[in-house]
Parts: structure tokens; C-alpha cells; sequence
């Protein structure tokens, strides 16, 4: 099955769920620096936009992952699919109480702990989401029998 969230075969989805994730894993970096051993306010700040970001990236990359989830029809895949979208939208939340915690008292711990079960939540997600596509082969298209790779396989293999 292919995504119908896609540009020339490419699912759109996948795509954009790096930058929030790069991003919200750069916010627990700089929580560490922080609070380990930095101490500096940049340290804070950085860690506060890239935390918005995420969110921000997040968003975006829901609307092509809600138009393929509503796409799936096999009952299996649409199980990991609305599991997988259940712990990415709790990871969400997680990370948008942070955000507001992080205004209203910046540099207290518990944004920290919460940017800690934010990442463990998105991990999970990601998880979900490989299971989908490299164990399931969701949105993945059957390789050619003619395509140049395979015949140079199949060349070192007879020889």
C-alpha cells in the first residue's frame, strides 16, 4: 500500500518527523548541559525554542500521518497505526505542558523530567512506527525485478 501523503512515491510523513524529534532530543541535551555541570541561561533558552519547535514540527507532521492512518484498512496494521499515533499525541502533550512550565518557571526540574518522558514516549512512537513500515511494509513498494541493484545481485551470486 502506498501513503497517499506523498510527493513522487515519497511518503511525506516520515520526512518531517525528524525535525521534531531532532529537535526535542537537542532540548534534553541542553537540559543535561544545564543542569549537569553548565549552569548558563543559554543553556535554558536553547533548550526552550527547540522544545517550541518540536512542537511546532510535530503538528506539521501529524496531518500527513493522520490522512495515511485514515488511509489503512488491515486490521493488524491499523492497530500499530493508531497505537502508534496515541503515544506520539501523548509525547505531544508531554512536551507542550513542558513548554508552558518552562514560561512560567524556567529552569526548575520538572520540565526536565518531563522532557525525559516526552523522548522515552516519541522512542516508543518511533518504534511503532518502524514496526509499520520495516517489519509490515507499510508504504513501501515491491522492488522492480529489473532494477539495477537486484541484477547485480543476482550476478555476484551466480559467479
Amino acid at each position: 500500500m502506498s501513503s497517499p501523503a506523498s510527493i513522487g512515491k515519497h511518503p511525506i510523513h516520515p520526512m518531517l518527523v525528524a525535525f521534531p524529534i531532532g529537535l526535542w532530543v537537542f532540548s534534553l541535551v541542553c537540559d543535561i548541559i544545564y543542569f549537569v555541570g553548565s549552569g548558563a541561561n543559554s543553556w535554558k533558552i536553547a533548550a526552550l525554542y527547540s522544545l517550541g519547535g518540536g512542537i511546532i514540527g510535530a503538528l506539521l507532521a501529524a496531518v500527513p500521518g493522520l490522512i495515511d492512518l485514515l488511509s489503512i484498512h488491515e486490521a493488524e496494521m491499523k492497530r500499530i497505526a493508531i497505537t502508534h499515533m496515541l503515544v506520539n499525541v501523548a509525547g505531544l502533550v508531554i512536551f507542550a505542558i513542558d513548554f508552558g512550565l518552562r514560561l512560567g518557571s524556567p529552569g526548575a526540574i520538572a520540565p526536565f523530567i518531563l522532557s525525559i518522558i516526552g523522548v522515552l514516549l516519541i522512542s516508543v512512537g518511533g518504534w511503532l512506527g518502524g514496526e509499520m513500515v520495516y517489519v509490515k511494509g507499510m508504504a513501501v513498494e515491491a522492488a522492480q525485478k529489473n532494477h539495477p541493484a537486484k541484477q547485480s545481485d543476482a550476478r555476484r551470486r551466480a559467479a
